[in-house]
């Protein structure tokens, strides 16, 4: 189960809305070993594609060195899809078994939406072995 603050999932729903029709990207980290999301890391979709995302090279290697700097670690990476369900993708499954399987792959669609205000649809996965999880979230 993935428990995510308000204000964590707000600035997710946010992000996903501001760059709609592009997918948003971002990731969320704590403390070494919690599980804890505390930190929100939104990134730069490099591929500034609808359909798919690629987090940007150089804030990729940034954020790797605060990490280390920081005794952090990534606890949710997250992505929009624009124009689909909240459902990972055959990429987000070839992402997700490159990544720590303890990782929480959050998908928030804003194909209802769009970048202004209304539903979206906020799911979250744990992907490993090409094997999708759907998790519980709660948000506090």
């Amino acid at each position: 189960m993935l428990t995510i603050s308000q204000e964590l999932h707000d600035k997710i729903v946010a992000h996903a809305r501001a760059d709609h029709p592009d997918e948003a990207c971002g990731v969320i980290t704590g403390p070494v070993g919690s599980g804890r999301p505390e930190r929100f890391v939104p990134m730069l979709n490099e591929a500034r594609s609808p359909t798919f995302f690629r987090f940007d090279s150089y804030e990729l290697r940034d954020l790797y060195r605060r990490l280390d700097d920081d005794d952090e670690e990534i606890v949710v990476i997250y992505h929009s899809h624009t124009a689909t369900e909240a459902y990972p993708s055959r990429t987000d499954v070839s992402y997700g078994n490159a990544n720590d399987p303890r990782i929480h792959w959050v998908l928030v669609s804003t194909a209802e939406c769009g970048n202004g205000e209304g539903p979206v649809s906020f799911r979250s996965f744990l992907i490993a072995d090409d094997k999708i999880t759907e998790e519980d979230v709660t948000v506090v």
